[in-house]
C-alpha cells in the first residue's frame, strides 16, 4: 500500500508540473532543465559520441520538449516522453552524421568559449555509479566504451538505456515504442554483439589488465566477465 500511496503521489505531483509548464510557467521550465538536461545529454552523447553534436540535438531535444508540451496528455511517464525524443533526435542526428560527416571523433578535450570539453572517455563517466564501474583500469573502461560505441542501432540504444541508464525494460519500450519481447531481444543481440568485440581484446589482454577470469559451464573454457545491471555479467569467451 505504502508503494502504492507514492506511486500516487508521483504521479500527482508530475500532473502539477505538467500543468505548470503547459501554462509557460518560467519555474516549472526551469525545474525541468535542471532535472533532465544532464541525463539527456549523457544518453544522446552515448548515442552520437561527439561532444559539440550532443549538445546541438540535446538543445534541439528541449526545444522540441518546450514546443509540444502542449500535445503531451499523460499517455506516458513526462521522463520517458522526454527520453523517447531525446532517441529519436540522436538517431536521426547519428544517421545524417553517418551520410555526410563521417569523421573520426576527437579523444582529445576540445576547446570552448567556456574552457575545453571533456574528452570522450571524460564525459562518459558518471558521477553516479555506473555498471562498468567494475572496471578499474582506464584502458580496460575505454576499450569497452569504444567497443559498445561501435555495436550497430537499435541493440547500441537498448544496451546504453538499460545497463548505463539502468531504464526498466517497460521504460524502455515507451522510448524505443517497441514491444516488451522486442526491447528483451536487442538488448540479448546489443550484449552478445558487444561480447564478440571484445573477444580478441581479453584474449590478448586479459590477464595482464586484471579482468575476472570464471570457467564457463557450457564448455570449460575461460570466460572474461564484464558485469552490467539488470541482466547479469557480460561474459566474453576467449
Amino acid at each position: 500500500m505504502a508503494d502504492f500511496a507514492s506511486a500516487l503521489g508521483m504521479r500527482a505531483e508530475e500532473s502539477a508540473i505538467v500543468t505548470d509548464l503547459k501554462a509557460g510557467s518560467e519555474e516549472a521550465y526551469d525545474w525541468l532543465i535542471g532535472e533532465f538536461h544532464q541525463p539527456i545529454y549523457s544518453v544522446v552523447y552515448r548515442i552520437l559520441s561527439d561532444p559539440a553534436d550532443a549538445a546541438d540535438t540535446t538543445q534541439e531535444v528541449f526545444l522540441k520538449v518546450f514546443r509540444g508540451m502542449k500535445h503531451f496528455h499523460g499517455d506516458s511517464s513526462l521522463k520517458t516522453w522526454i527520453y523517447r525524443i531525446a532517441v529519436h533526435e540522436a538517431s536521426n542526428r547519428r544517421r545524417w552524421w553517418f551520410r555526410h560527416k563521417a569523421r573520426e571523433t576527437s579523444m582529445e578535450p576540445i576547446e570552448t568559449e567556456n574552457g575545453p570539453s571533456p574528452s570522450v572517455c571524460e564525459a562518459l563517466i558518471d558521477p553516479r555509479e555506473s555498471p562498468f564501474d567494475f572496471v578499474v583500469h582506464e584502458e580496460v573502461r575505454a576499450r569497452v566504451e569504444e567497443e559498445l560505441r561501435n555495436v550497430s542501432e537499435p541493440y547500441r540504444t537498448t544496451v546504453i538505456l538499460r545497463d548505463l541508464e539502468e531504464m526498466s525494460y517497460e521504460e524502455i519500450a515507451e522510448i524505443t515504442e517497441v514491444s516488451l519481447g522486442t526491447v528483451k531481444s536487442r538488448l540479448t543481440r546489443g550484449r552478445e554483439a558487444l561480447k564478440r568485440r571484445l573477444t580478441g581484446y581479453v584474449r590478448e589482454f586479459g590477464s595482464e589488465l586484471g579482468l575476472t577470469v570464471s570457467e564457463s559451464p557450457a564448455d570449460a573454457r575461460p570466460a572474461a566477465n564484464f558485469p552490467v545491471s539488470g541482466g547479469g555479467p557480460i561474459e566474453v569467451m576467449p
